[in-house]
C-alpha cells in the first residue's frame, strides 16, 4: 500500500496489514506502542483496529508494561 492509498483509505480501513512496514510504523505511532506490542496484540485478538486498540488499552489499565520507543 502506498502512502497515498493509506491516506485515502485510512478511515475506511478496519484491519492492520502486518505485511506492510509503513502500516506497522503508522500504527505503532498512532497506538503509542512498540512493534513487538502491536504484533503481540494482533496475534492475541486479530488485525481489526478496534480490537487491537481495546487490547492495548486494557493492558495499560491492568498496569502491564508496554514498550514504547520513538523510532
Amino acid at each position: 500500500m502506498t502512502r497515498t492509498q493509506a491516506k485515502e483509505s485510512g478511515r475506511e480501513r478496519q484491519k492492520i496489514n502486518v505485511s506492510d512496514g509503513w502500516e506497522i510504523h503508522y500504527w505503532t505511532r498512532q497506538l503509542r506502542c512498540s512493534e513487538q506490542d502491536l504484533r503481540s496484540a494482533i496475534a492475541a485478538v486479530g488485525p481489526e483496529i478496534t480490537a487491537v486498540r481495546a487490547h492495548l488499552q486494557s493492558k495499560r489499565q491492568r498496569g502491564d508494561d508496554l514498550v514504547w520507543r520513538m523510532t
